[in-house]
């Protein structure tokens, strides 16, 4: 789908020829996948991967934080191949927090990695603590009950845009919470994108939730998987509730519905 050798911007991720065999190539669950986001300075990109459940989707955002490698194929962040130098950090469905550490403490992890002093990083921790809405529980221990669902998300995201805020991969994130909470994580990361401007990979089986929060949409097939459908989400950048009530934002959740069911119709 993307051509590698026509695009006017930096490319800050790319898969190319990607493929994924569990029984010595016998058979492939992903095959000559490519997948290309290009930098958008002042502006990022939020990429939204739809798919059937199997069809290899965290498998891709694994590849791209450095978690797994496939069985045939490249995998470049930022025109390097992914290492330890530049690995990607991920906020997953499940609750990722360290629960013997504070929130504080899990936040300000990766500075303590690089070797920055504990008041610097402190500082900088609550800088984005207070952005995410957990001032006031900072000191308290990241684990259930303690903390609810969605504060420990709130958790995860921070501690990702701590340990790299130019690239945030996000699988399933929202899936575990009620309505009222994940409606109000889906606020606050589009508050954090219009703010960073960090390119996003975020994974969702809600249709309605890749429309709101993204500016391009990849539909994966299976058997072997592959993107099939690119979409352009042609709605502001700047989104609110309202926006949910635009009837070109009801148009395209129902065209993407319409093309996620042809998807899951193909052979």
């Amino acid at each position: 789908m993307p051509n590698f050798s026509d695009t006017e911007l930096a490319n800050i991720i790319e898969l190319r020829g990607i493929s994924q065999s569990y029984d010595g190539g016998e058979s492939f669950i992903i095959k000559d996948l490519d997948f290309l986001v290009e930098d958008k300075p002042a502006q990022g990109q939020f990429v939204v991967i739809l798919g059937m459940s199997g069809c290899g989707k965290s498998t891709l955002l694994r590849y791209i934080a450095g978690l797994q490698e496939p069985t045939a194929g490249n995998i470049l962040v930022k025109n390097k191949p992914v290492g330890k130098d530049n690995r990607v950090s991920m906020v997953f469905q499940q609750y990722s927090s360290l629960p013997w550490m504070t929130v504080l403490d899990n936040v300000s992890l990766a500075l303590k990695y690089k070797g920055i002093d504990d008041k610097e990083r402190y500082e900088k921790a609550m800088e984005i603590i207070e952005l995410v809405g957990l001032a006031g529980h900072e000191n308290k221990y990241a684990q259930y009950p303690t903390l609810s669902g969605g504060q420990l998300q709130r958790v995860a995201i921070a501690r990702s845009l701590m340990a790299n805020s130019e690239i945030i991969l996000m699988d399933e994130p929202f899936g575990a919470l009620d309505v009222k909470t994940r409606l109000q994580m889906q606020d606050l990361l589009a508050g954090i994108w219009n703010k960073f401007h960090p390119t996003v990979i975020f994974v969702t089986h809600d249709i309605s939730e890749a429309v709101y929060l993204g500016d391009d949409i990849y539909i994966m097939k299976s058997a072997p998987s592959r993107f099939v459908e690119h979409i352009k989400v042609d709605l502001p950048l700047k989104r609110t509730r309202e926006t949910k009530r635009d009837p070109r934002f009801v148009e395209m959740v129902q065209m993407v519905e319409d093309k996620m069911v042809a998807v899951s119709e193909m052979g």
